[in-house]
């Protein structure tokens, strides 16, 4: 996580690490569970170089969704895998949302896929953790707020230390 401090986050005024503190908070305050406040908090940890380097070539999705699976599971993979893909959804099947992303966002929707086709609106729907990568997407779009609540790292290595998570993973 420490990785993610100082690193841009595609012209947003956070830099990548308040971004990931910042939707954990979100999640904590939502009352999510513990796998959907880890994926908040890790969910663009695939840019942190050295979760980058190890996973070379891959989006930083891909990448973080294998370090997680590593570390945490399936359940935190996926979330941290689909929340790109979490995002095209909302733009096709919701038409207020795409009006309510950063600039930032919209450029990097283009990147990602842009809208889904029908079959992979389909097919998103279909799987069990869809909605609560929805509530994940959700967070990481209101996650942008120089002064925004932060989740403390620290706390967080405390309450879910005993995940396999620990001081390494997060400050690397």
């Amino acid at each position: 996580m420490q990785g993610l401090a100082g690193l841009p986050y595609g012209g947003e005024p956070v830099d990548q690490l308040v971004h990931a503190l910042e939707a954990a908070a979100l999640a904590q305050a939502e009352g999510a569970d513990e796998d959907l406040v880890l994926a908040a908090l890790l969910h663009d940890v695939g840019r942190a170089p050295a979760v980058a380097e190890r996973y070379p070539g891959l989006g930083h999705d891909a990448a973080g969704e294998n370090f997680c699976r590593e570390v945490l599971g399936d359940r935190v993979a996926w979330l941290v895998g689909s929340h790109a893909q979490a995002k095209r959804y909302l733009v096709t099947t919701d038409a207020s949302y795409t009006a309510r992303l950063t600039e930032a966002s919209v450029r990097s929707l283009a990147v990602q896929g842009g809208p889904m086709s029908r079959s992979e609106v389909f097919e998103f729907e279909a799987h069990r953790w869809a909605a609560d990568a929805i509530r994940l997407r959700r967070w990481d779009d209101a996650a942008k707020d120089p002064g925004g609540k932060c989740a403390d790292l620290g706390e967080m290595v405390n309450m879910y230390g005993s995940r396999r998570i620990t001081t390494r993973h997060l400050l690397g």
